[in-house]
């Protein structure tokens, strides 16, 4: 293995400084991508580089090598790099060379998807504020302004790629572009002008000379040479538009993403692994994940609005940059089954035939080779078909590959991979407070004054829309009026505000009076507030806030934010209504607290001597901590809290917010993944915060001396948030007696002439684990679910006893699961073994 990897090193440093020798020549015919000659079978999956770590970035690429990927894509964001124009960031986070050479010293392929227009659930869809307010501009149409921005940009990022020398052209791993972004699912609404900008964006994107090709997702008129790709939970029925490009599917969506107020989304991998199947089954050759590590977004990256900070994704590796099993090891296997196959994939087109209603081969031959996939696109039955004069089982909703024509390496929705069951627990993080600015609760805090307090607060007649205003400065926007009530003191009176969203804070004299958010469906929203008006003068101070801008839809950078009325009063008593809608009102971007860089820790007067504040609208809080130790992923449990930003160490983890919570209605407590999925089919968490935990890396993490701010907006308290690490709590594989031998066992299983059956394999997460017990292990008719196994009807004593004499002691074990390793305890009854371990 270090012998492959220093190989791998290796050459990719020859190609890159001695380019002449090594230089990859990428093409495309009709099958495949054609690298040096060769047309290449490629499974690729999407790590985007700021939403994870440098130092997490060798581990998720080695992680993702290791689960059979052989491409890592990641999109290029400009607000990012270019969050001023003609200033330019690449640091930390944001370094993108550095990722490409961290994929390239992996030996993976890197496919850059520049844009720069990117989606992702991402701020404004990757575009730069400061592009909105240049004259005359129309984002993603034939507008010169904008198309002179967007080449500025990508020739920007191309040549800094050229200039390292990156792309396969040059000795380096990047094999593929991609310009624009699913253009074709709102073009229309663009006319005659959108169609003109793609054929602008494809001539623009070829005349920079990558040496590499360019492809289009989602654009069903890509004109030549753009490969135009699939992007969705299905690509098995995709045809490029031209009999001359391959089938490629750039975005094959590994799970969805989660929203604030939205129960979290989850995708079965026995659908995942059928769609990747189907996928090869009908041609394809190049297939991407979306995503396979999600990560987080940190700071206020997150788009939407309402995305939450997690981009979990429910991808094969997690947030945390841990595997997720069984997902990442069922995917392998495909992985390896597919590959299996290449050389007759790529050989030839396939033959497909019917084998009865829902039932289909595929089959690649030529000469003496031959690969064969056959499927059930069946939900609800299992059959039995005829092929080639055998028979074989296929379940509902799956996918058998024949490698040989003969022979199921492996069977989508048969996994013979181990599932894990993760869990956070609860850690200290205290230090010795007596020499810290603290009260006894290890907190100190400043107040962030209501309403307005900055020099550079101005007054406007009317009012106005929130990003225009803000140009994304902040999060937050001060509308403040101050207003005479002659009426009776102490009436009741009805604040009636309309917005664009995302949500606000109303405060009259200085006091919260209510508060009101929008939903990632709807970001609009009207409320109705019962406040008390004093005789005499009266204050109304309304913080309207954003939760990440608009990412997707046409002409989405025109979509508003903010309090634009009407704004009234409405009195209970005489019905009379008062509009302030196009009175005078004083503006203030952003907080004070911002300007005095509270969110660093080390500036500002932080009070430890007064009464605690909780549950006190807009309260900036500090504390330090000691680092959670151990190597395992830290978290930020933030329940007690309401809505606001976390910085450590003076790096922002993101906005929280505990206090949205999920639909009662909507999850089930298992999902079936037979038939076509979809974002709301498998939901689980309803009528819970839809996050509670923030992901805090490790190498922002010093072993003591750490420090927390937190600035809260609507009232918590601090003192009730933990530190957690994730772990895997235990680890668990069920495998029927009818499940294919592992993959890695398909030589030896073909080539000796003898039949090997089904394993049942266990390996501990980390290299210095062994398996320390066996909670349960049951040989004949089990039932249930890792963590909540139970022996059925039929169970062999001698199960639990085998197991643990095979397992225990060992970093990994493997059990044949057979009548010849335990007996036979029920005749003639279909068995599988179901073991649950821990590891230690």
């Amino acid at each position: 293995m270090r012998l492959t990897r220093l190989v791998s090193v290796l050459f990719w440093f020859l190609c890159i400084h001695i380019p002449t020798f090594f230089c990859a020549n990428v093409e495309y015919d009709h099958r495949a991508l054609v690298i040096d000659g060769k047309r290449r079978v490629l499974i690729s999956g999407s790590i985007h580089y700021p939403r994870s770590t440098p130092e997490m970035w060798p581990d998720l690429i080695q992680k993702s090598k290791d689960g059979g990927l052989d491409v890592i894509e990641t999109y290029v964001f400009w607000n990012l790099h270019e969050p001023v124009r003609g200033q330019y960031d690449f640091d930390g986070r944001k370094d993108l060379v550095k990722f490409v050479k961290t994929v390239a010293a992996a030996g993976l392929y890197v496919h850059l998807r520049i844009g720069p227009y990117v989606c992702a659930e991402w701020n404004y869809g990757g575009f730069p504020l400061w592009l909105h307010f240049i004259p005359g501009i129309k984002f993603r149409t034939d507008n010169e302004p904008f198309k002179a921005e967007m080449k500025r940009f990508t020739a920007k990022i191309v040549d800094m790629i050229k200039q390292e020398k990156l792309y396969a052209s040059q000795g380096g791993p990047v094999i593929l572009s991609q310009i624009e972004n699913e253009y074709g699912n709102i073009d229309s609404a663009y006319g005659s002008a959108g169609k003109s900008y793609i054929k602008w964006a494809a001539s623009m994107a070829t005349s920079l000379d990558t040496g590499v090709p360019w492809v289009m997702c989602q654009q069903a008129d890509a004109p030549e040479p753009i490969i135009n790709t699939c992007n969705g939970f299905y690509c098995d029925q995709f045809t490029p538009n031209s009999n001359t490009k391959p089938k490629m599917w750039t975005e094959n969506w590994s799970g969805w993403f989660l929203s604030f107020g939205g129960a979290v989304p989850y995708r079965p991998v026995e659908d995942l692994a059928f769609a990747v199947a189907r996928f090869f089954q009908r041609g394809g050759t190049f297939q991407n994940y979306y995503m396979y590590h999600g990560g987080t977004n940190f700071d206020r990256t997150s788009g939407g609005p309402f995305i939450s900070t997690s981009y979990d994704y429910d991808a094969p590796i997690d947030e945390y940059g841990l595997i997720r099993q069984p997902k990442w090891g069922h995917l392998k296997e495909v992985h390896k089954a597919i590959k299996l196959c290449e050389e007759a994939l790529i050989a030839t087109d396939p033959t497909i035939t019917s084998l009865g209603p829902n039932l289909e081969a595929a089959v690649y031959k030529t000469g003496s080779v031959c690969a064969a996939f056959l499927a059930n696109v069946g939900t609800t039955s299992d059959a039995t078909v005829n092929f080639s004069g055998n028979s074989y089982h296929l379940p509902a909703w799956s996918v058998s590959i024949l490698p040989d024509c003969k022979n199921v390496v492996l069977n989508t929705a048969k996994i013979n991979s181990a599932s894990a069951i993760s869990s956070f627990t609860t850690e200290s993080s205290k230090e010795d407070i007596g020499s810290l600015e603290a009260s006894s609760t290890g907190w100190s805090w400043i107040s962030e004054l209501v309403g307005i307090s900055k020099a550079n607060s101005f007054s406007r007649t009317g009012l106005l829309e929130q990003i225009n205003t803000t140009a994304d400065k902040s999060d937050y926007l001060w509308y403040s009026i101050s207003l005479d009530y002659k009426g009776d003191a102490g009436s009741q009176t009805v604040l009636h505000i309309e917005s664009l969203g995302h949500a606000l804070h109303a405060f009259i004299n200085g006091k919260l009076a209510g508060s009101q958010a929008g939903n990632s469906g709807k970001s609009k929203f009207t409320v109705d507030i019962p406040v008390t008006l004093v005789a005499g003068k009266n204050t109304i101070d309304l913080l309207s806030l954003t939760v990440g801008l608009q990412n997707y839809g046409a002409f989405f950078d025109t979509w508003g934010a903010g309090i634009t009325g009407p704004v009234t009063l409405k009195g209970s008593t005489n019905g009379s209504t008062l509009d302030l809608s196009s009175q005078t009102w004083t503006y203030q971007v952003g907080l004070k607290g911002e300007d005095l860089g509270l969110s660093s820790g080390s500036s500002g007067q932080w009070n430890s001597e007064s009464s605690f504040p909780k549950n006190q609208a807009l309260t900036w809080y500090k504390t330090n901590f000691a680092a959670p130790s151990g190597s395992n992923p830290v978290a930020i449990d933030f329940t007690g809290m309401g809505k606001g930003e976390a910085w450590v160490n003076g790096q922002s983890i993101g906005r929280y917010w505990p206090t949205y919570v999920s639909p009662n209605s909507g999850c089930t407590d298992s999902c079936n993944y037979r038939g076509p999925y979809s974002s709301s089919k498998c939901r689980k968490n309803c009528g819970k915060p839809s996050q509670t935990l923030y992901h805090v890396p490790r190498s922002w993490l010093k072993p003591s001396g750490n420090t927390l701010v937190l600035f809260e907006e609507s009232g918590g308290d601090p003192t009730q948030i933990s530190f957690v690490t994730k772990q895997t709590e235990s680890l668990c594989a069920h495998v029927s007696d009818s499940h294919p031998p592992p993959v890695d066992m398909w030589n030896s299983n073909t080539e000796s002439g003898s039949k090997v059956g089904p394993v049942l394999s266990l390996s501990c997460p980390h290299h210095n684990q062994v398996i320390s017990s066996i909670k349960f292990a049951s040989y004949g008719t089990p039932l249930g679910t890792c963590g909540n196994f139970y022996h059925g009807r039929c169970s062999s004593n001698k199960a639990l006893s085998i197991v643990q004499k095979a397992c225990i002691g060992s970093s990994s074990c493997s059990v044949g699961v057979s009548i010849d390793t335990f007996g036979d305890p029920c005749r003639g009854v279909a068995k599988s073994l179901a073991v649950e371990a821990t590891c230690a």
